[in-house]
């Protein structure tokens, strides 16, 4: 029979708790256990006591072969308890971790998260560099054709402005003549109606000596 340590999930939900078992490796996970062996509290704010071990038992199903699963074999090294099968993991993650240095390759699961990160940084840095330089050029590519229109004109666009000039000079000369005949006409009526006054004046000044007479 072969027998695996391993743990169990208890608790409820937010408030995991973990008991250590000795199990059959048959055994589903929520199956009979042979022997209850400690348990794990991760919750436990008090690092001595988020462990408790049966230490004798656990050394006594491993010298009969008892196989612990990775967590149980990490948390016995933790507390001192060297499995077989815990050093040959370690050893066997230690070559693999040599392995991928020297192929350059990410090996942990924390490497390849930092990587994922600084390479969509980095894109994005390149991303916004790409278009400020994009709208810089397409800027400078406004002003210089702007320039380039103001300064070289076309022959169809000299003519139409001369055409346009030429035109405009007659109009504004006529209007000239039109203003200086009607400020003339308006001097002359305003001497006509200056005149007429004066000669209505004796007139009035007659009769009213012929009145004194009288």
């Amino acid at each position: 029979m072969a027998v695996k340590l391993r743990m169990t999930r208890m608790g409820r939900r937010h408030r995991p708790f973990f008991r250590i078992n000795a199990i059959e490796s048959r055994t589903p996970r929520d199956g009979r256990i042979i022997e209850k062996l400690g348990h794990y509290d991760p919750i436990e704010k008090d690092k001595s006591k988020q462990v408790v071990l049966n230490t004798e038992r656990i050394k006594y199903w491993l010298d009969k072969g008892a196989i612990p699963s990775d967590t149980v074999s990490e948390i016995l090294l933790q507390e001192g308890i060297k499995t077989k099968y815990g050093e040959e993991k370690t050893a066997r993650r230690g070559r693999a971790r040599a392995i991928a240095r020297a192929k350059g390759k990410l090996f942990t699961k924390a490497e390849r998260a930092a990587a994922k990160k600084a390479a969509a940084k980095a894109e994005e840095e390149a991303k916004t560099q790409a278009e400020t330089k994009a709208k810089a050029e397409k800027e400078a590519k406004a002003k210089a054709e702007a320039e380039a229109k103001v300064k070289v004109e076309t022959p169809e666009a000299v003519e139409e402005k001369a055409e346009v000039k030429a035109s405009a000079e007659p109009k504004a000369k006529e209007e000239a003549v039109k203003e200086a005949e009607a400020k003339t006409e308006a001097k002359q009526e305003a001497e006509e109606e200056q005149k007429s006054k004066k000669k209505k004046k004796p007139a009035r000044m007659k009769k009213t000596d012929e009145s004194d007479e009288n």
